[in-house]
């Protein structure tokens, strides 16, 4: 469960500072919801972008954090992932947040840059291996667009991404946003997998 700052107990309880300061998820994965995940990632149904993040934009911590007015970064796919599967869940949820704050009564708009991060090389399937394997495989995974550095230097940066498991992917890749310059990182995920599962 997690604590105010919305960091879970795995978070808590490390003897290092975590590279992500705060992480809010809207539901847990678990059924409906692992189902329809399946369905928005791998069957072509990117239309499930804006009720996610509508769930996402519910959640508590979400609104706070986003009026802080952070530039909001998905986590990026490879080239080959995102040729097979058409498009990035993550900006798919970005763009859907955008919409709804820009739409919202009262709106408030937020930089988002789908390009921020790249993903650097493909990683080996991770959906059995805990959260030490996992950080050895995405080491050196991400890094920070050339191009974009300016625009990361001292801001709040909040990633998005639709599932976190045991936070791996989201620490590596706000490691190689702090090294940009970052100043802060969050995160917003529409689905937090259960500590027990």
């Amino acid at each position: 469960m997690p604590d105010d700052r919305g960091l879970c107990g795995a978070c808590l309880t490390r003897p290092d500072s975590p590279a992500v300061q705060q992480c809010v998820a809207a539901v847990e994965y678990a059924y409906p919801w692992d189902t329809l995940i399946a369905r928005f990632k791998f069957r072509s149904e990117p239309g499930w972008a804006r009720p996610f993040a509508q769930l996402m934009l519910n959640a508590p911590h979400t609104v706070a954090m986003l009026h802080t007015r952070p530039l909001v970064v998905p986590i990026p796919l490879t080239a080959a992932r995102l040729g097979e599967r058409g498009y990035n869940q993550a900006w798919e949820l970005v763009k859907a947040l955008r919409g709804l704050c820009r739409g919202g009564q009262p709106a408030w708009p937020f930089d988002s840059l789908a390009t921020a991060l790249v993903r650097l090389g493909e990683t080996p399937d991770q959906h059995s291996l805990g959260r030490e394997a996992r950080l050895r495989n995405l080491r050196g995974v991400f890094a920070a667009h050339p191009h974009h550095a300016r625009q990361l230097d001292g801001r709040h940066v909040l990633l998005v991404d639709d599932v976190t498991t045991t936070g791996a992917t989201l620490h590596t890749a706000a490691q190689a946003l702090q090294q940009a310059g970052a100043a802060r990182v969050s995160a917003l995920v529409f689905a937090r997998t259960p500590p027990n599962r």
